[in-house]
């Protein structure tokens, strides 16, 4: 029997099946093995080996305790309000006991102690520069006769009185009052009927019921407030010579309080006339002693308002200007004392006397009383 030619594997469905079987099982087996040669174990032993293996000696163990939860916690903690910081603060609290221990400081003298210490001697201006005499009112030929001051105080509060007053024939030495009004009108007007001016300063006067008026120097001030008192005074016009006391009775027999007034007036080249309304007056002796030039009232006209009765004073100033070469008086804006002064100073000349700014009398040396 002759041997059949095998067929072809394509021919035969069976064993190409069963090949192709072999050979998937063979591959899968293949890569099963091929795969689990290839897959290496996780590498999570290897990080804390790695740590172990580089510590120094001693050192790691320091790092290591750091690590725990007490150091990680801070960090976070201080990013918005870390309380340590919050309650720092309250450490000054312990601080202030110390004051408290602490001596107080000794009590401060008061202020109006200040103005009791009698201040410097300042340099007076130049003779020639001194306000006092810059603004002084040329005095008229006197050739020996007795001379009469008058002085008008009390101005400007009544401006009609005033304005009369200004009108009157001169020269009379006019004191405008701190507090009144308009005062540069008023006292250019005066200047230019060729009258003398000054700056009636209110001051305390003895009577606690009497109220001398606004920025009154009292005794009770310190020596920097008067002076800024005095001050406010001298501002309110210019082309004056100097200062003399609405009241003040009480003020002016205030060694003290007048130092202050004649150390400012010294430094100002200002003179002072006294009132006098009080016989306890230490303002002329104090002038004196700061070298400020001064005057003091011999005669008040109107203590009595009729025309007779300053008529009567008028009397007495011809009388105490022929005994002594000279008479100061002091009048007001009142209407029997602007009466009377119209009718008695035309009459002057032909009684041999002369009537001068209070300045005269002050350039002369004329002794003040």
């Amino acid at each position: 029997m002759r041997n059949r030619e095998p067929r072809p594997l394509w021919e035969r469905p069976g064993a190409m099946v069963a090949a192709v079987a072999v050979m998937l099982a063979v591959g899968l087996a293949l890569g099963v093995g091929i795969g689990s040669g290839l897959r290496t174990p996780p590498p999570a032993p290897p990080p804390p080996l790695v740590i172990q293996a580089i510590p120094p000696a001693p050192p790691p163990v320091v790092v290591d305790e750091p690590p725990p939860p007490p150091q990680v916690e801070p960090e976070p903690e201080p990013v918005p309000p870390p309380a340590p910081v919050e309650e720092a603060p309250p450490a000054p609290a312990p601080v202030e006991p110390p004051p408290v221990s602490l001596p107080p400081p000794p009590p401060q003298p008061p202020q109006p102690q200040v103005a009791m210490l009698p201040p410097p001697r300042p340099p007076a201006p130049p003779a020639g520069t001194a306000p006092w005499l810059r603004h002084a009112v040329p005095a008229p030929h006197v050739g020996g006769r007795p001379m009469v001051v008058v002085i008008i105080d009390d101005l400007g509060v009544d401006r009609r009185r005033a304005e009369q007053v200004v009108r009157m024939p001169g020269p009379l030495t006019l004191s405008f009052m701190t507090y009144a009004t308009d005062l540069a009108r008023l006292t250019g007007e005066a200047r230019r009927h060729g009258h003398e001016l000054m700056v009636h300063v209110p001051m305390q006067p003895m009577a606690t019921a009497i109220d001398a008026g606004p920025q009154a120097l009292t005794v009770g001030l310190s020596a920097e407030e008067i002076r800024r008192r005095l001050d406010w005074a001298l501002s309110r016009f210019d082309g004056y010579i100097g200062i003399n006391n609405h009241m003040g009775s009480r003020f002016t027999a205030d060694p003290a309080a007048m130092a202050v007034v004649m150390a400012e007036l010294r430094r100002r080249g200002l003179a002072f006339v006294d009132s006098v309304t009080t016989d306890r007056s230490v303002a002329a002796k104090l002038a004196r002693e700061y070298g400020v030039p001064v005057a003091s009232r011999d005669i008040f006209l109107d203590n009595d308002q009729s025309v007779a009765l300053v008529q009567a004073q008028l009397a007495k100033v011809e009388a105490r200007a022929r005994r002594t070469g000279f008479a100061i008086a002091i009048g007001h804006p009142h209407d029997a004392t602007i009466a009377a002064l119209n009718g008695w100073l035309p009459t002057l000349a032909g009684k041999g006397l002369v009537l001068v700014p209070v300045s005269t009398l002050i350039r002369d040396n004329r002794p003040a009383r």
